[in-house]
């Protein structure tokens, strides 16, 4: 009998009732991949995006009607069970996390990678939910506020979304950098955020954080909320607006911004860095949380069955920190 996996198919852009449960054959490692049987993976809003085929000018490069690759899922943990004959880092019983980049497929029982990709030895005292969701929301806000925008101890800075994968993440280590860390949440997810190093909370419902004249060091627009032209009042002379949402109206404002003025708007897609500096960066990560000043905020916890009700509640727009499926 041979063996298989099941896995998530998205035959259509739609709703996340368009996922669909398949089984598959098992892969087979190639000569410098490794087979992991996954224990949690992530559900993130950049899934729920690439589901519904946004934004449109993404789709000559996710495929025009349906995702290319057709499943769903990048970030996983789980253990090594198979490795191919040129495989050198990684050897069966290793545990391991990282993400499936292009490829998707992470929302399985198993999946194979490369060895050369994002892929690293998971800690062991470090669950298999937490390290899933590294890829997204800890790795993308590390990336943009250390190395894009070069936060500084002192620097004063503004998360719009605070209480998201990248928000909750991006409030401990802009804190954790030295930064006065204004973060904007409901009211329900202010003490969160509070506890996780923002000085000061702003009630989106009640209060616009974009004031005139704040004289923010940078604003890092987590869920594409505003725009440059909205954030640059609010921006300090030199001041960097960040986001990590690429929208059409983003890009006229990076290109300009960077010829105008000392204000600027800036974008790096994260997917986009080779691997080695990914795990150069998760490596940071990983000694960050070994010395307890970074934590993934878990909100819901699903079974892999109940996927799309864990798209139907991201989608929803109301999670606290991280969503996985074990």
């Amino acid at each position: 009998m041979n063996a298989t996996r099941t896995a998530w198919h998205i035959p259509r852009y739609g709703r996340p009732e368009t996922l669909t449960p398949v089984t598959l054959p098992m892969p087979q490692p190639g000569p410098r991949e490794v087979l992991i049987r996954i224990h949690a993976s992530a559900v993130t809003r950049a899934d729920g995006m690439m589901r519904k085929g946004e934004p449109l000018f993404a789709r000559p490069f996710l495929g025009l009607r349906r995702p290319r690759n057709g499943l769903s899922g990048t970030g996983l943990s789980g253990e090594v069970i198979a490795v191919g004959d040129k495989v050198s880092r990684f050897a069966p019983g290793d545990m391991v996390f990282g993400e499936a980049g292009m490829r998707f497929g992470a929302n399985a029982s198993h999946i194979c990678l490369d060895e050369e990709g994002v892929l690293m030895p998971k800690p062991e005292a470090l669950s298999h939910e937490d390290a899933a969701v590294l890829c997204d929301g800890v790795l993308t806000s590390w990336h943009f506020l250390r190395n894009l925008g070069q936060v500084q101890s002192g620097d004063r800075v503004l998360i719009l979304g605070g209480a998201g994968s990248l928000g909750s993440a991006a409030v401990q280590i802009a804190a954790d950098m030295g930064a006065e860390v204004t973060a904007t949440s409901s009211a329900r997810n202010a003490s969160l955020i509070a506890s996780l190093g923002a000085t000061r909370v702003i009630d989106y419902a009640t209060e616009d954080a974009l004031r005139p004249g704040a004289a923010y060091d940078v604003i890092f627009d987590t869920l594409g909320v505003a725009s440059f032209s909205a954030a640059k009042p609010a921006l300090a002379e030199a001041g960097r607006y960040l986001c990590p949402v690429l929208t059409l109206g983003c890009l006229p404002a990076i290109l300009l911004s960077g010829l105008v003025g000392r204000k600027r708007a800036l974008f790096a897609a994260v997917g986009l860095e080779k691997p080695q500096h990914l795990r150069t960066m998760l490596s940071e990560i990983l000694t960050k949380i070994d010395q307890h000043r970074l934590a993934p905020v878990m909100d819901r916890i699903y079974p892999l069955a109940d996927l799309v009700e864990a798209h139907i509640y991201v989608e929803a727009g109301h999670k606290r920190g991280n969503v996985v499926v074990v």
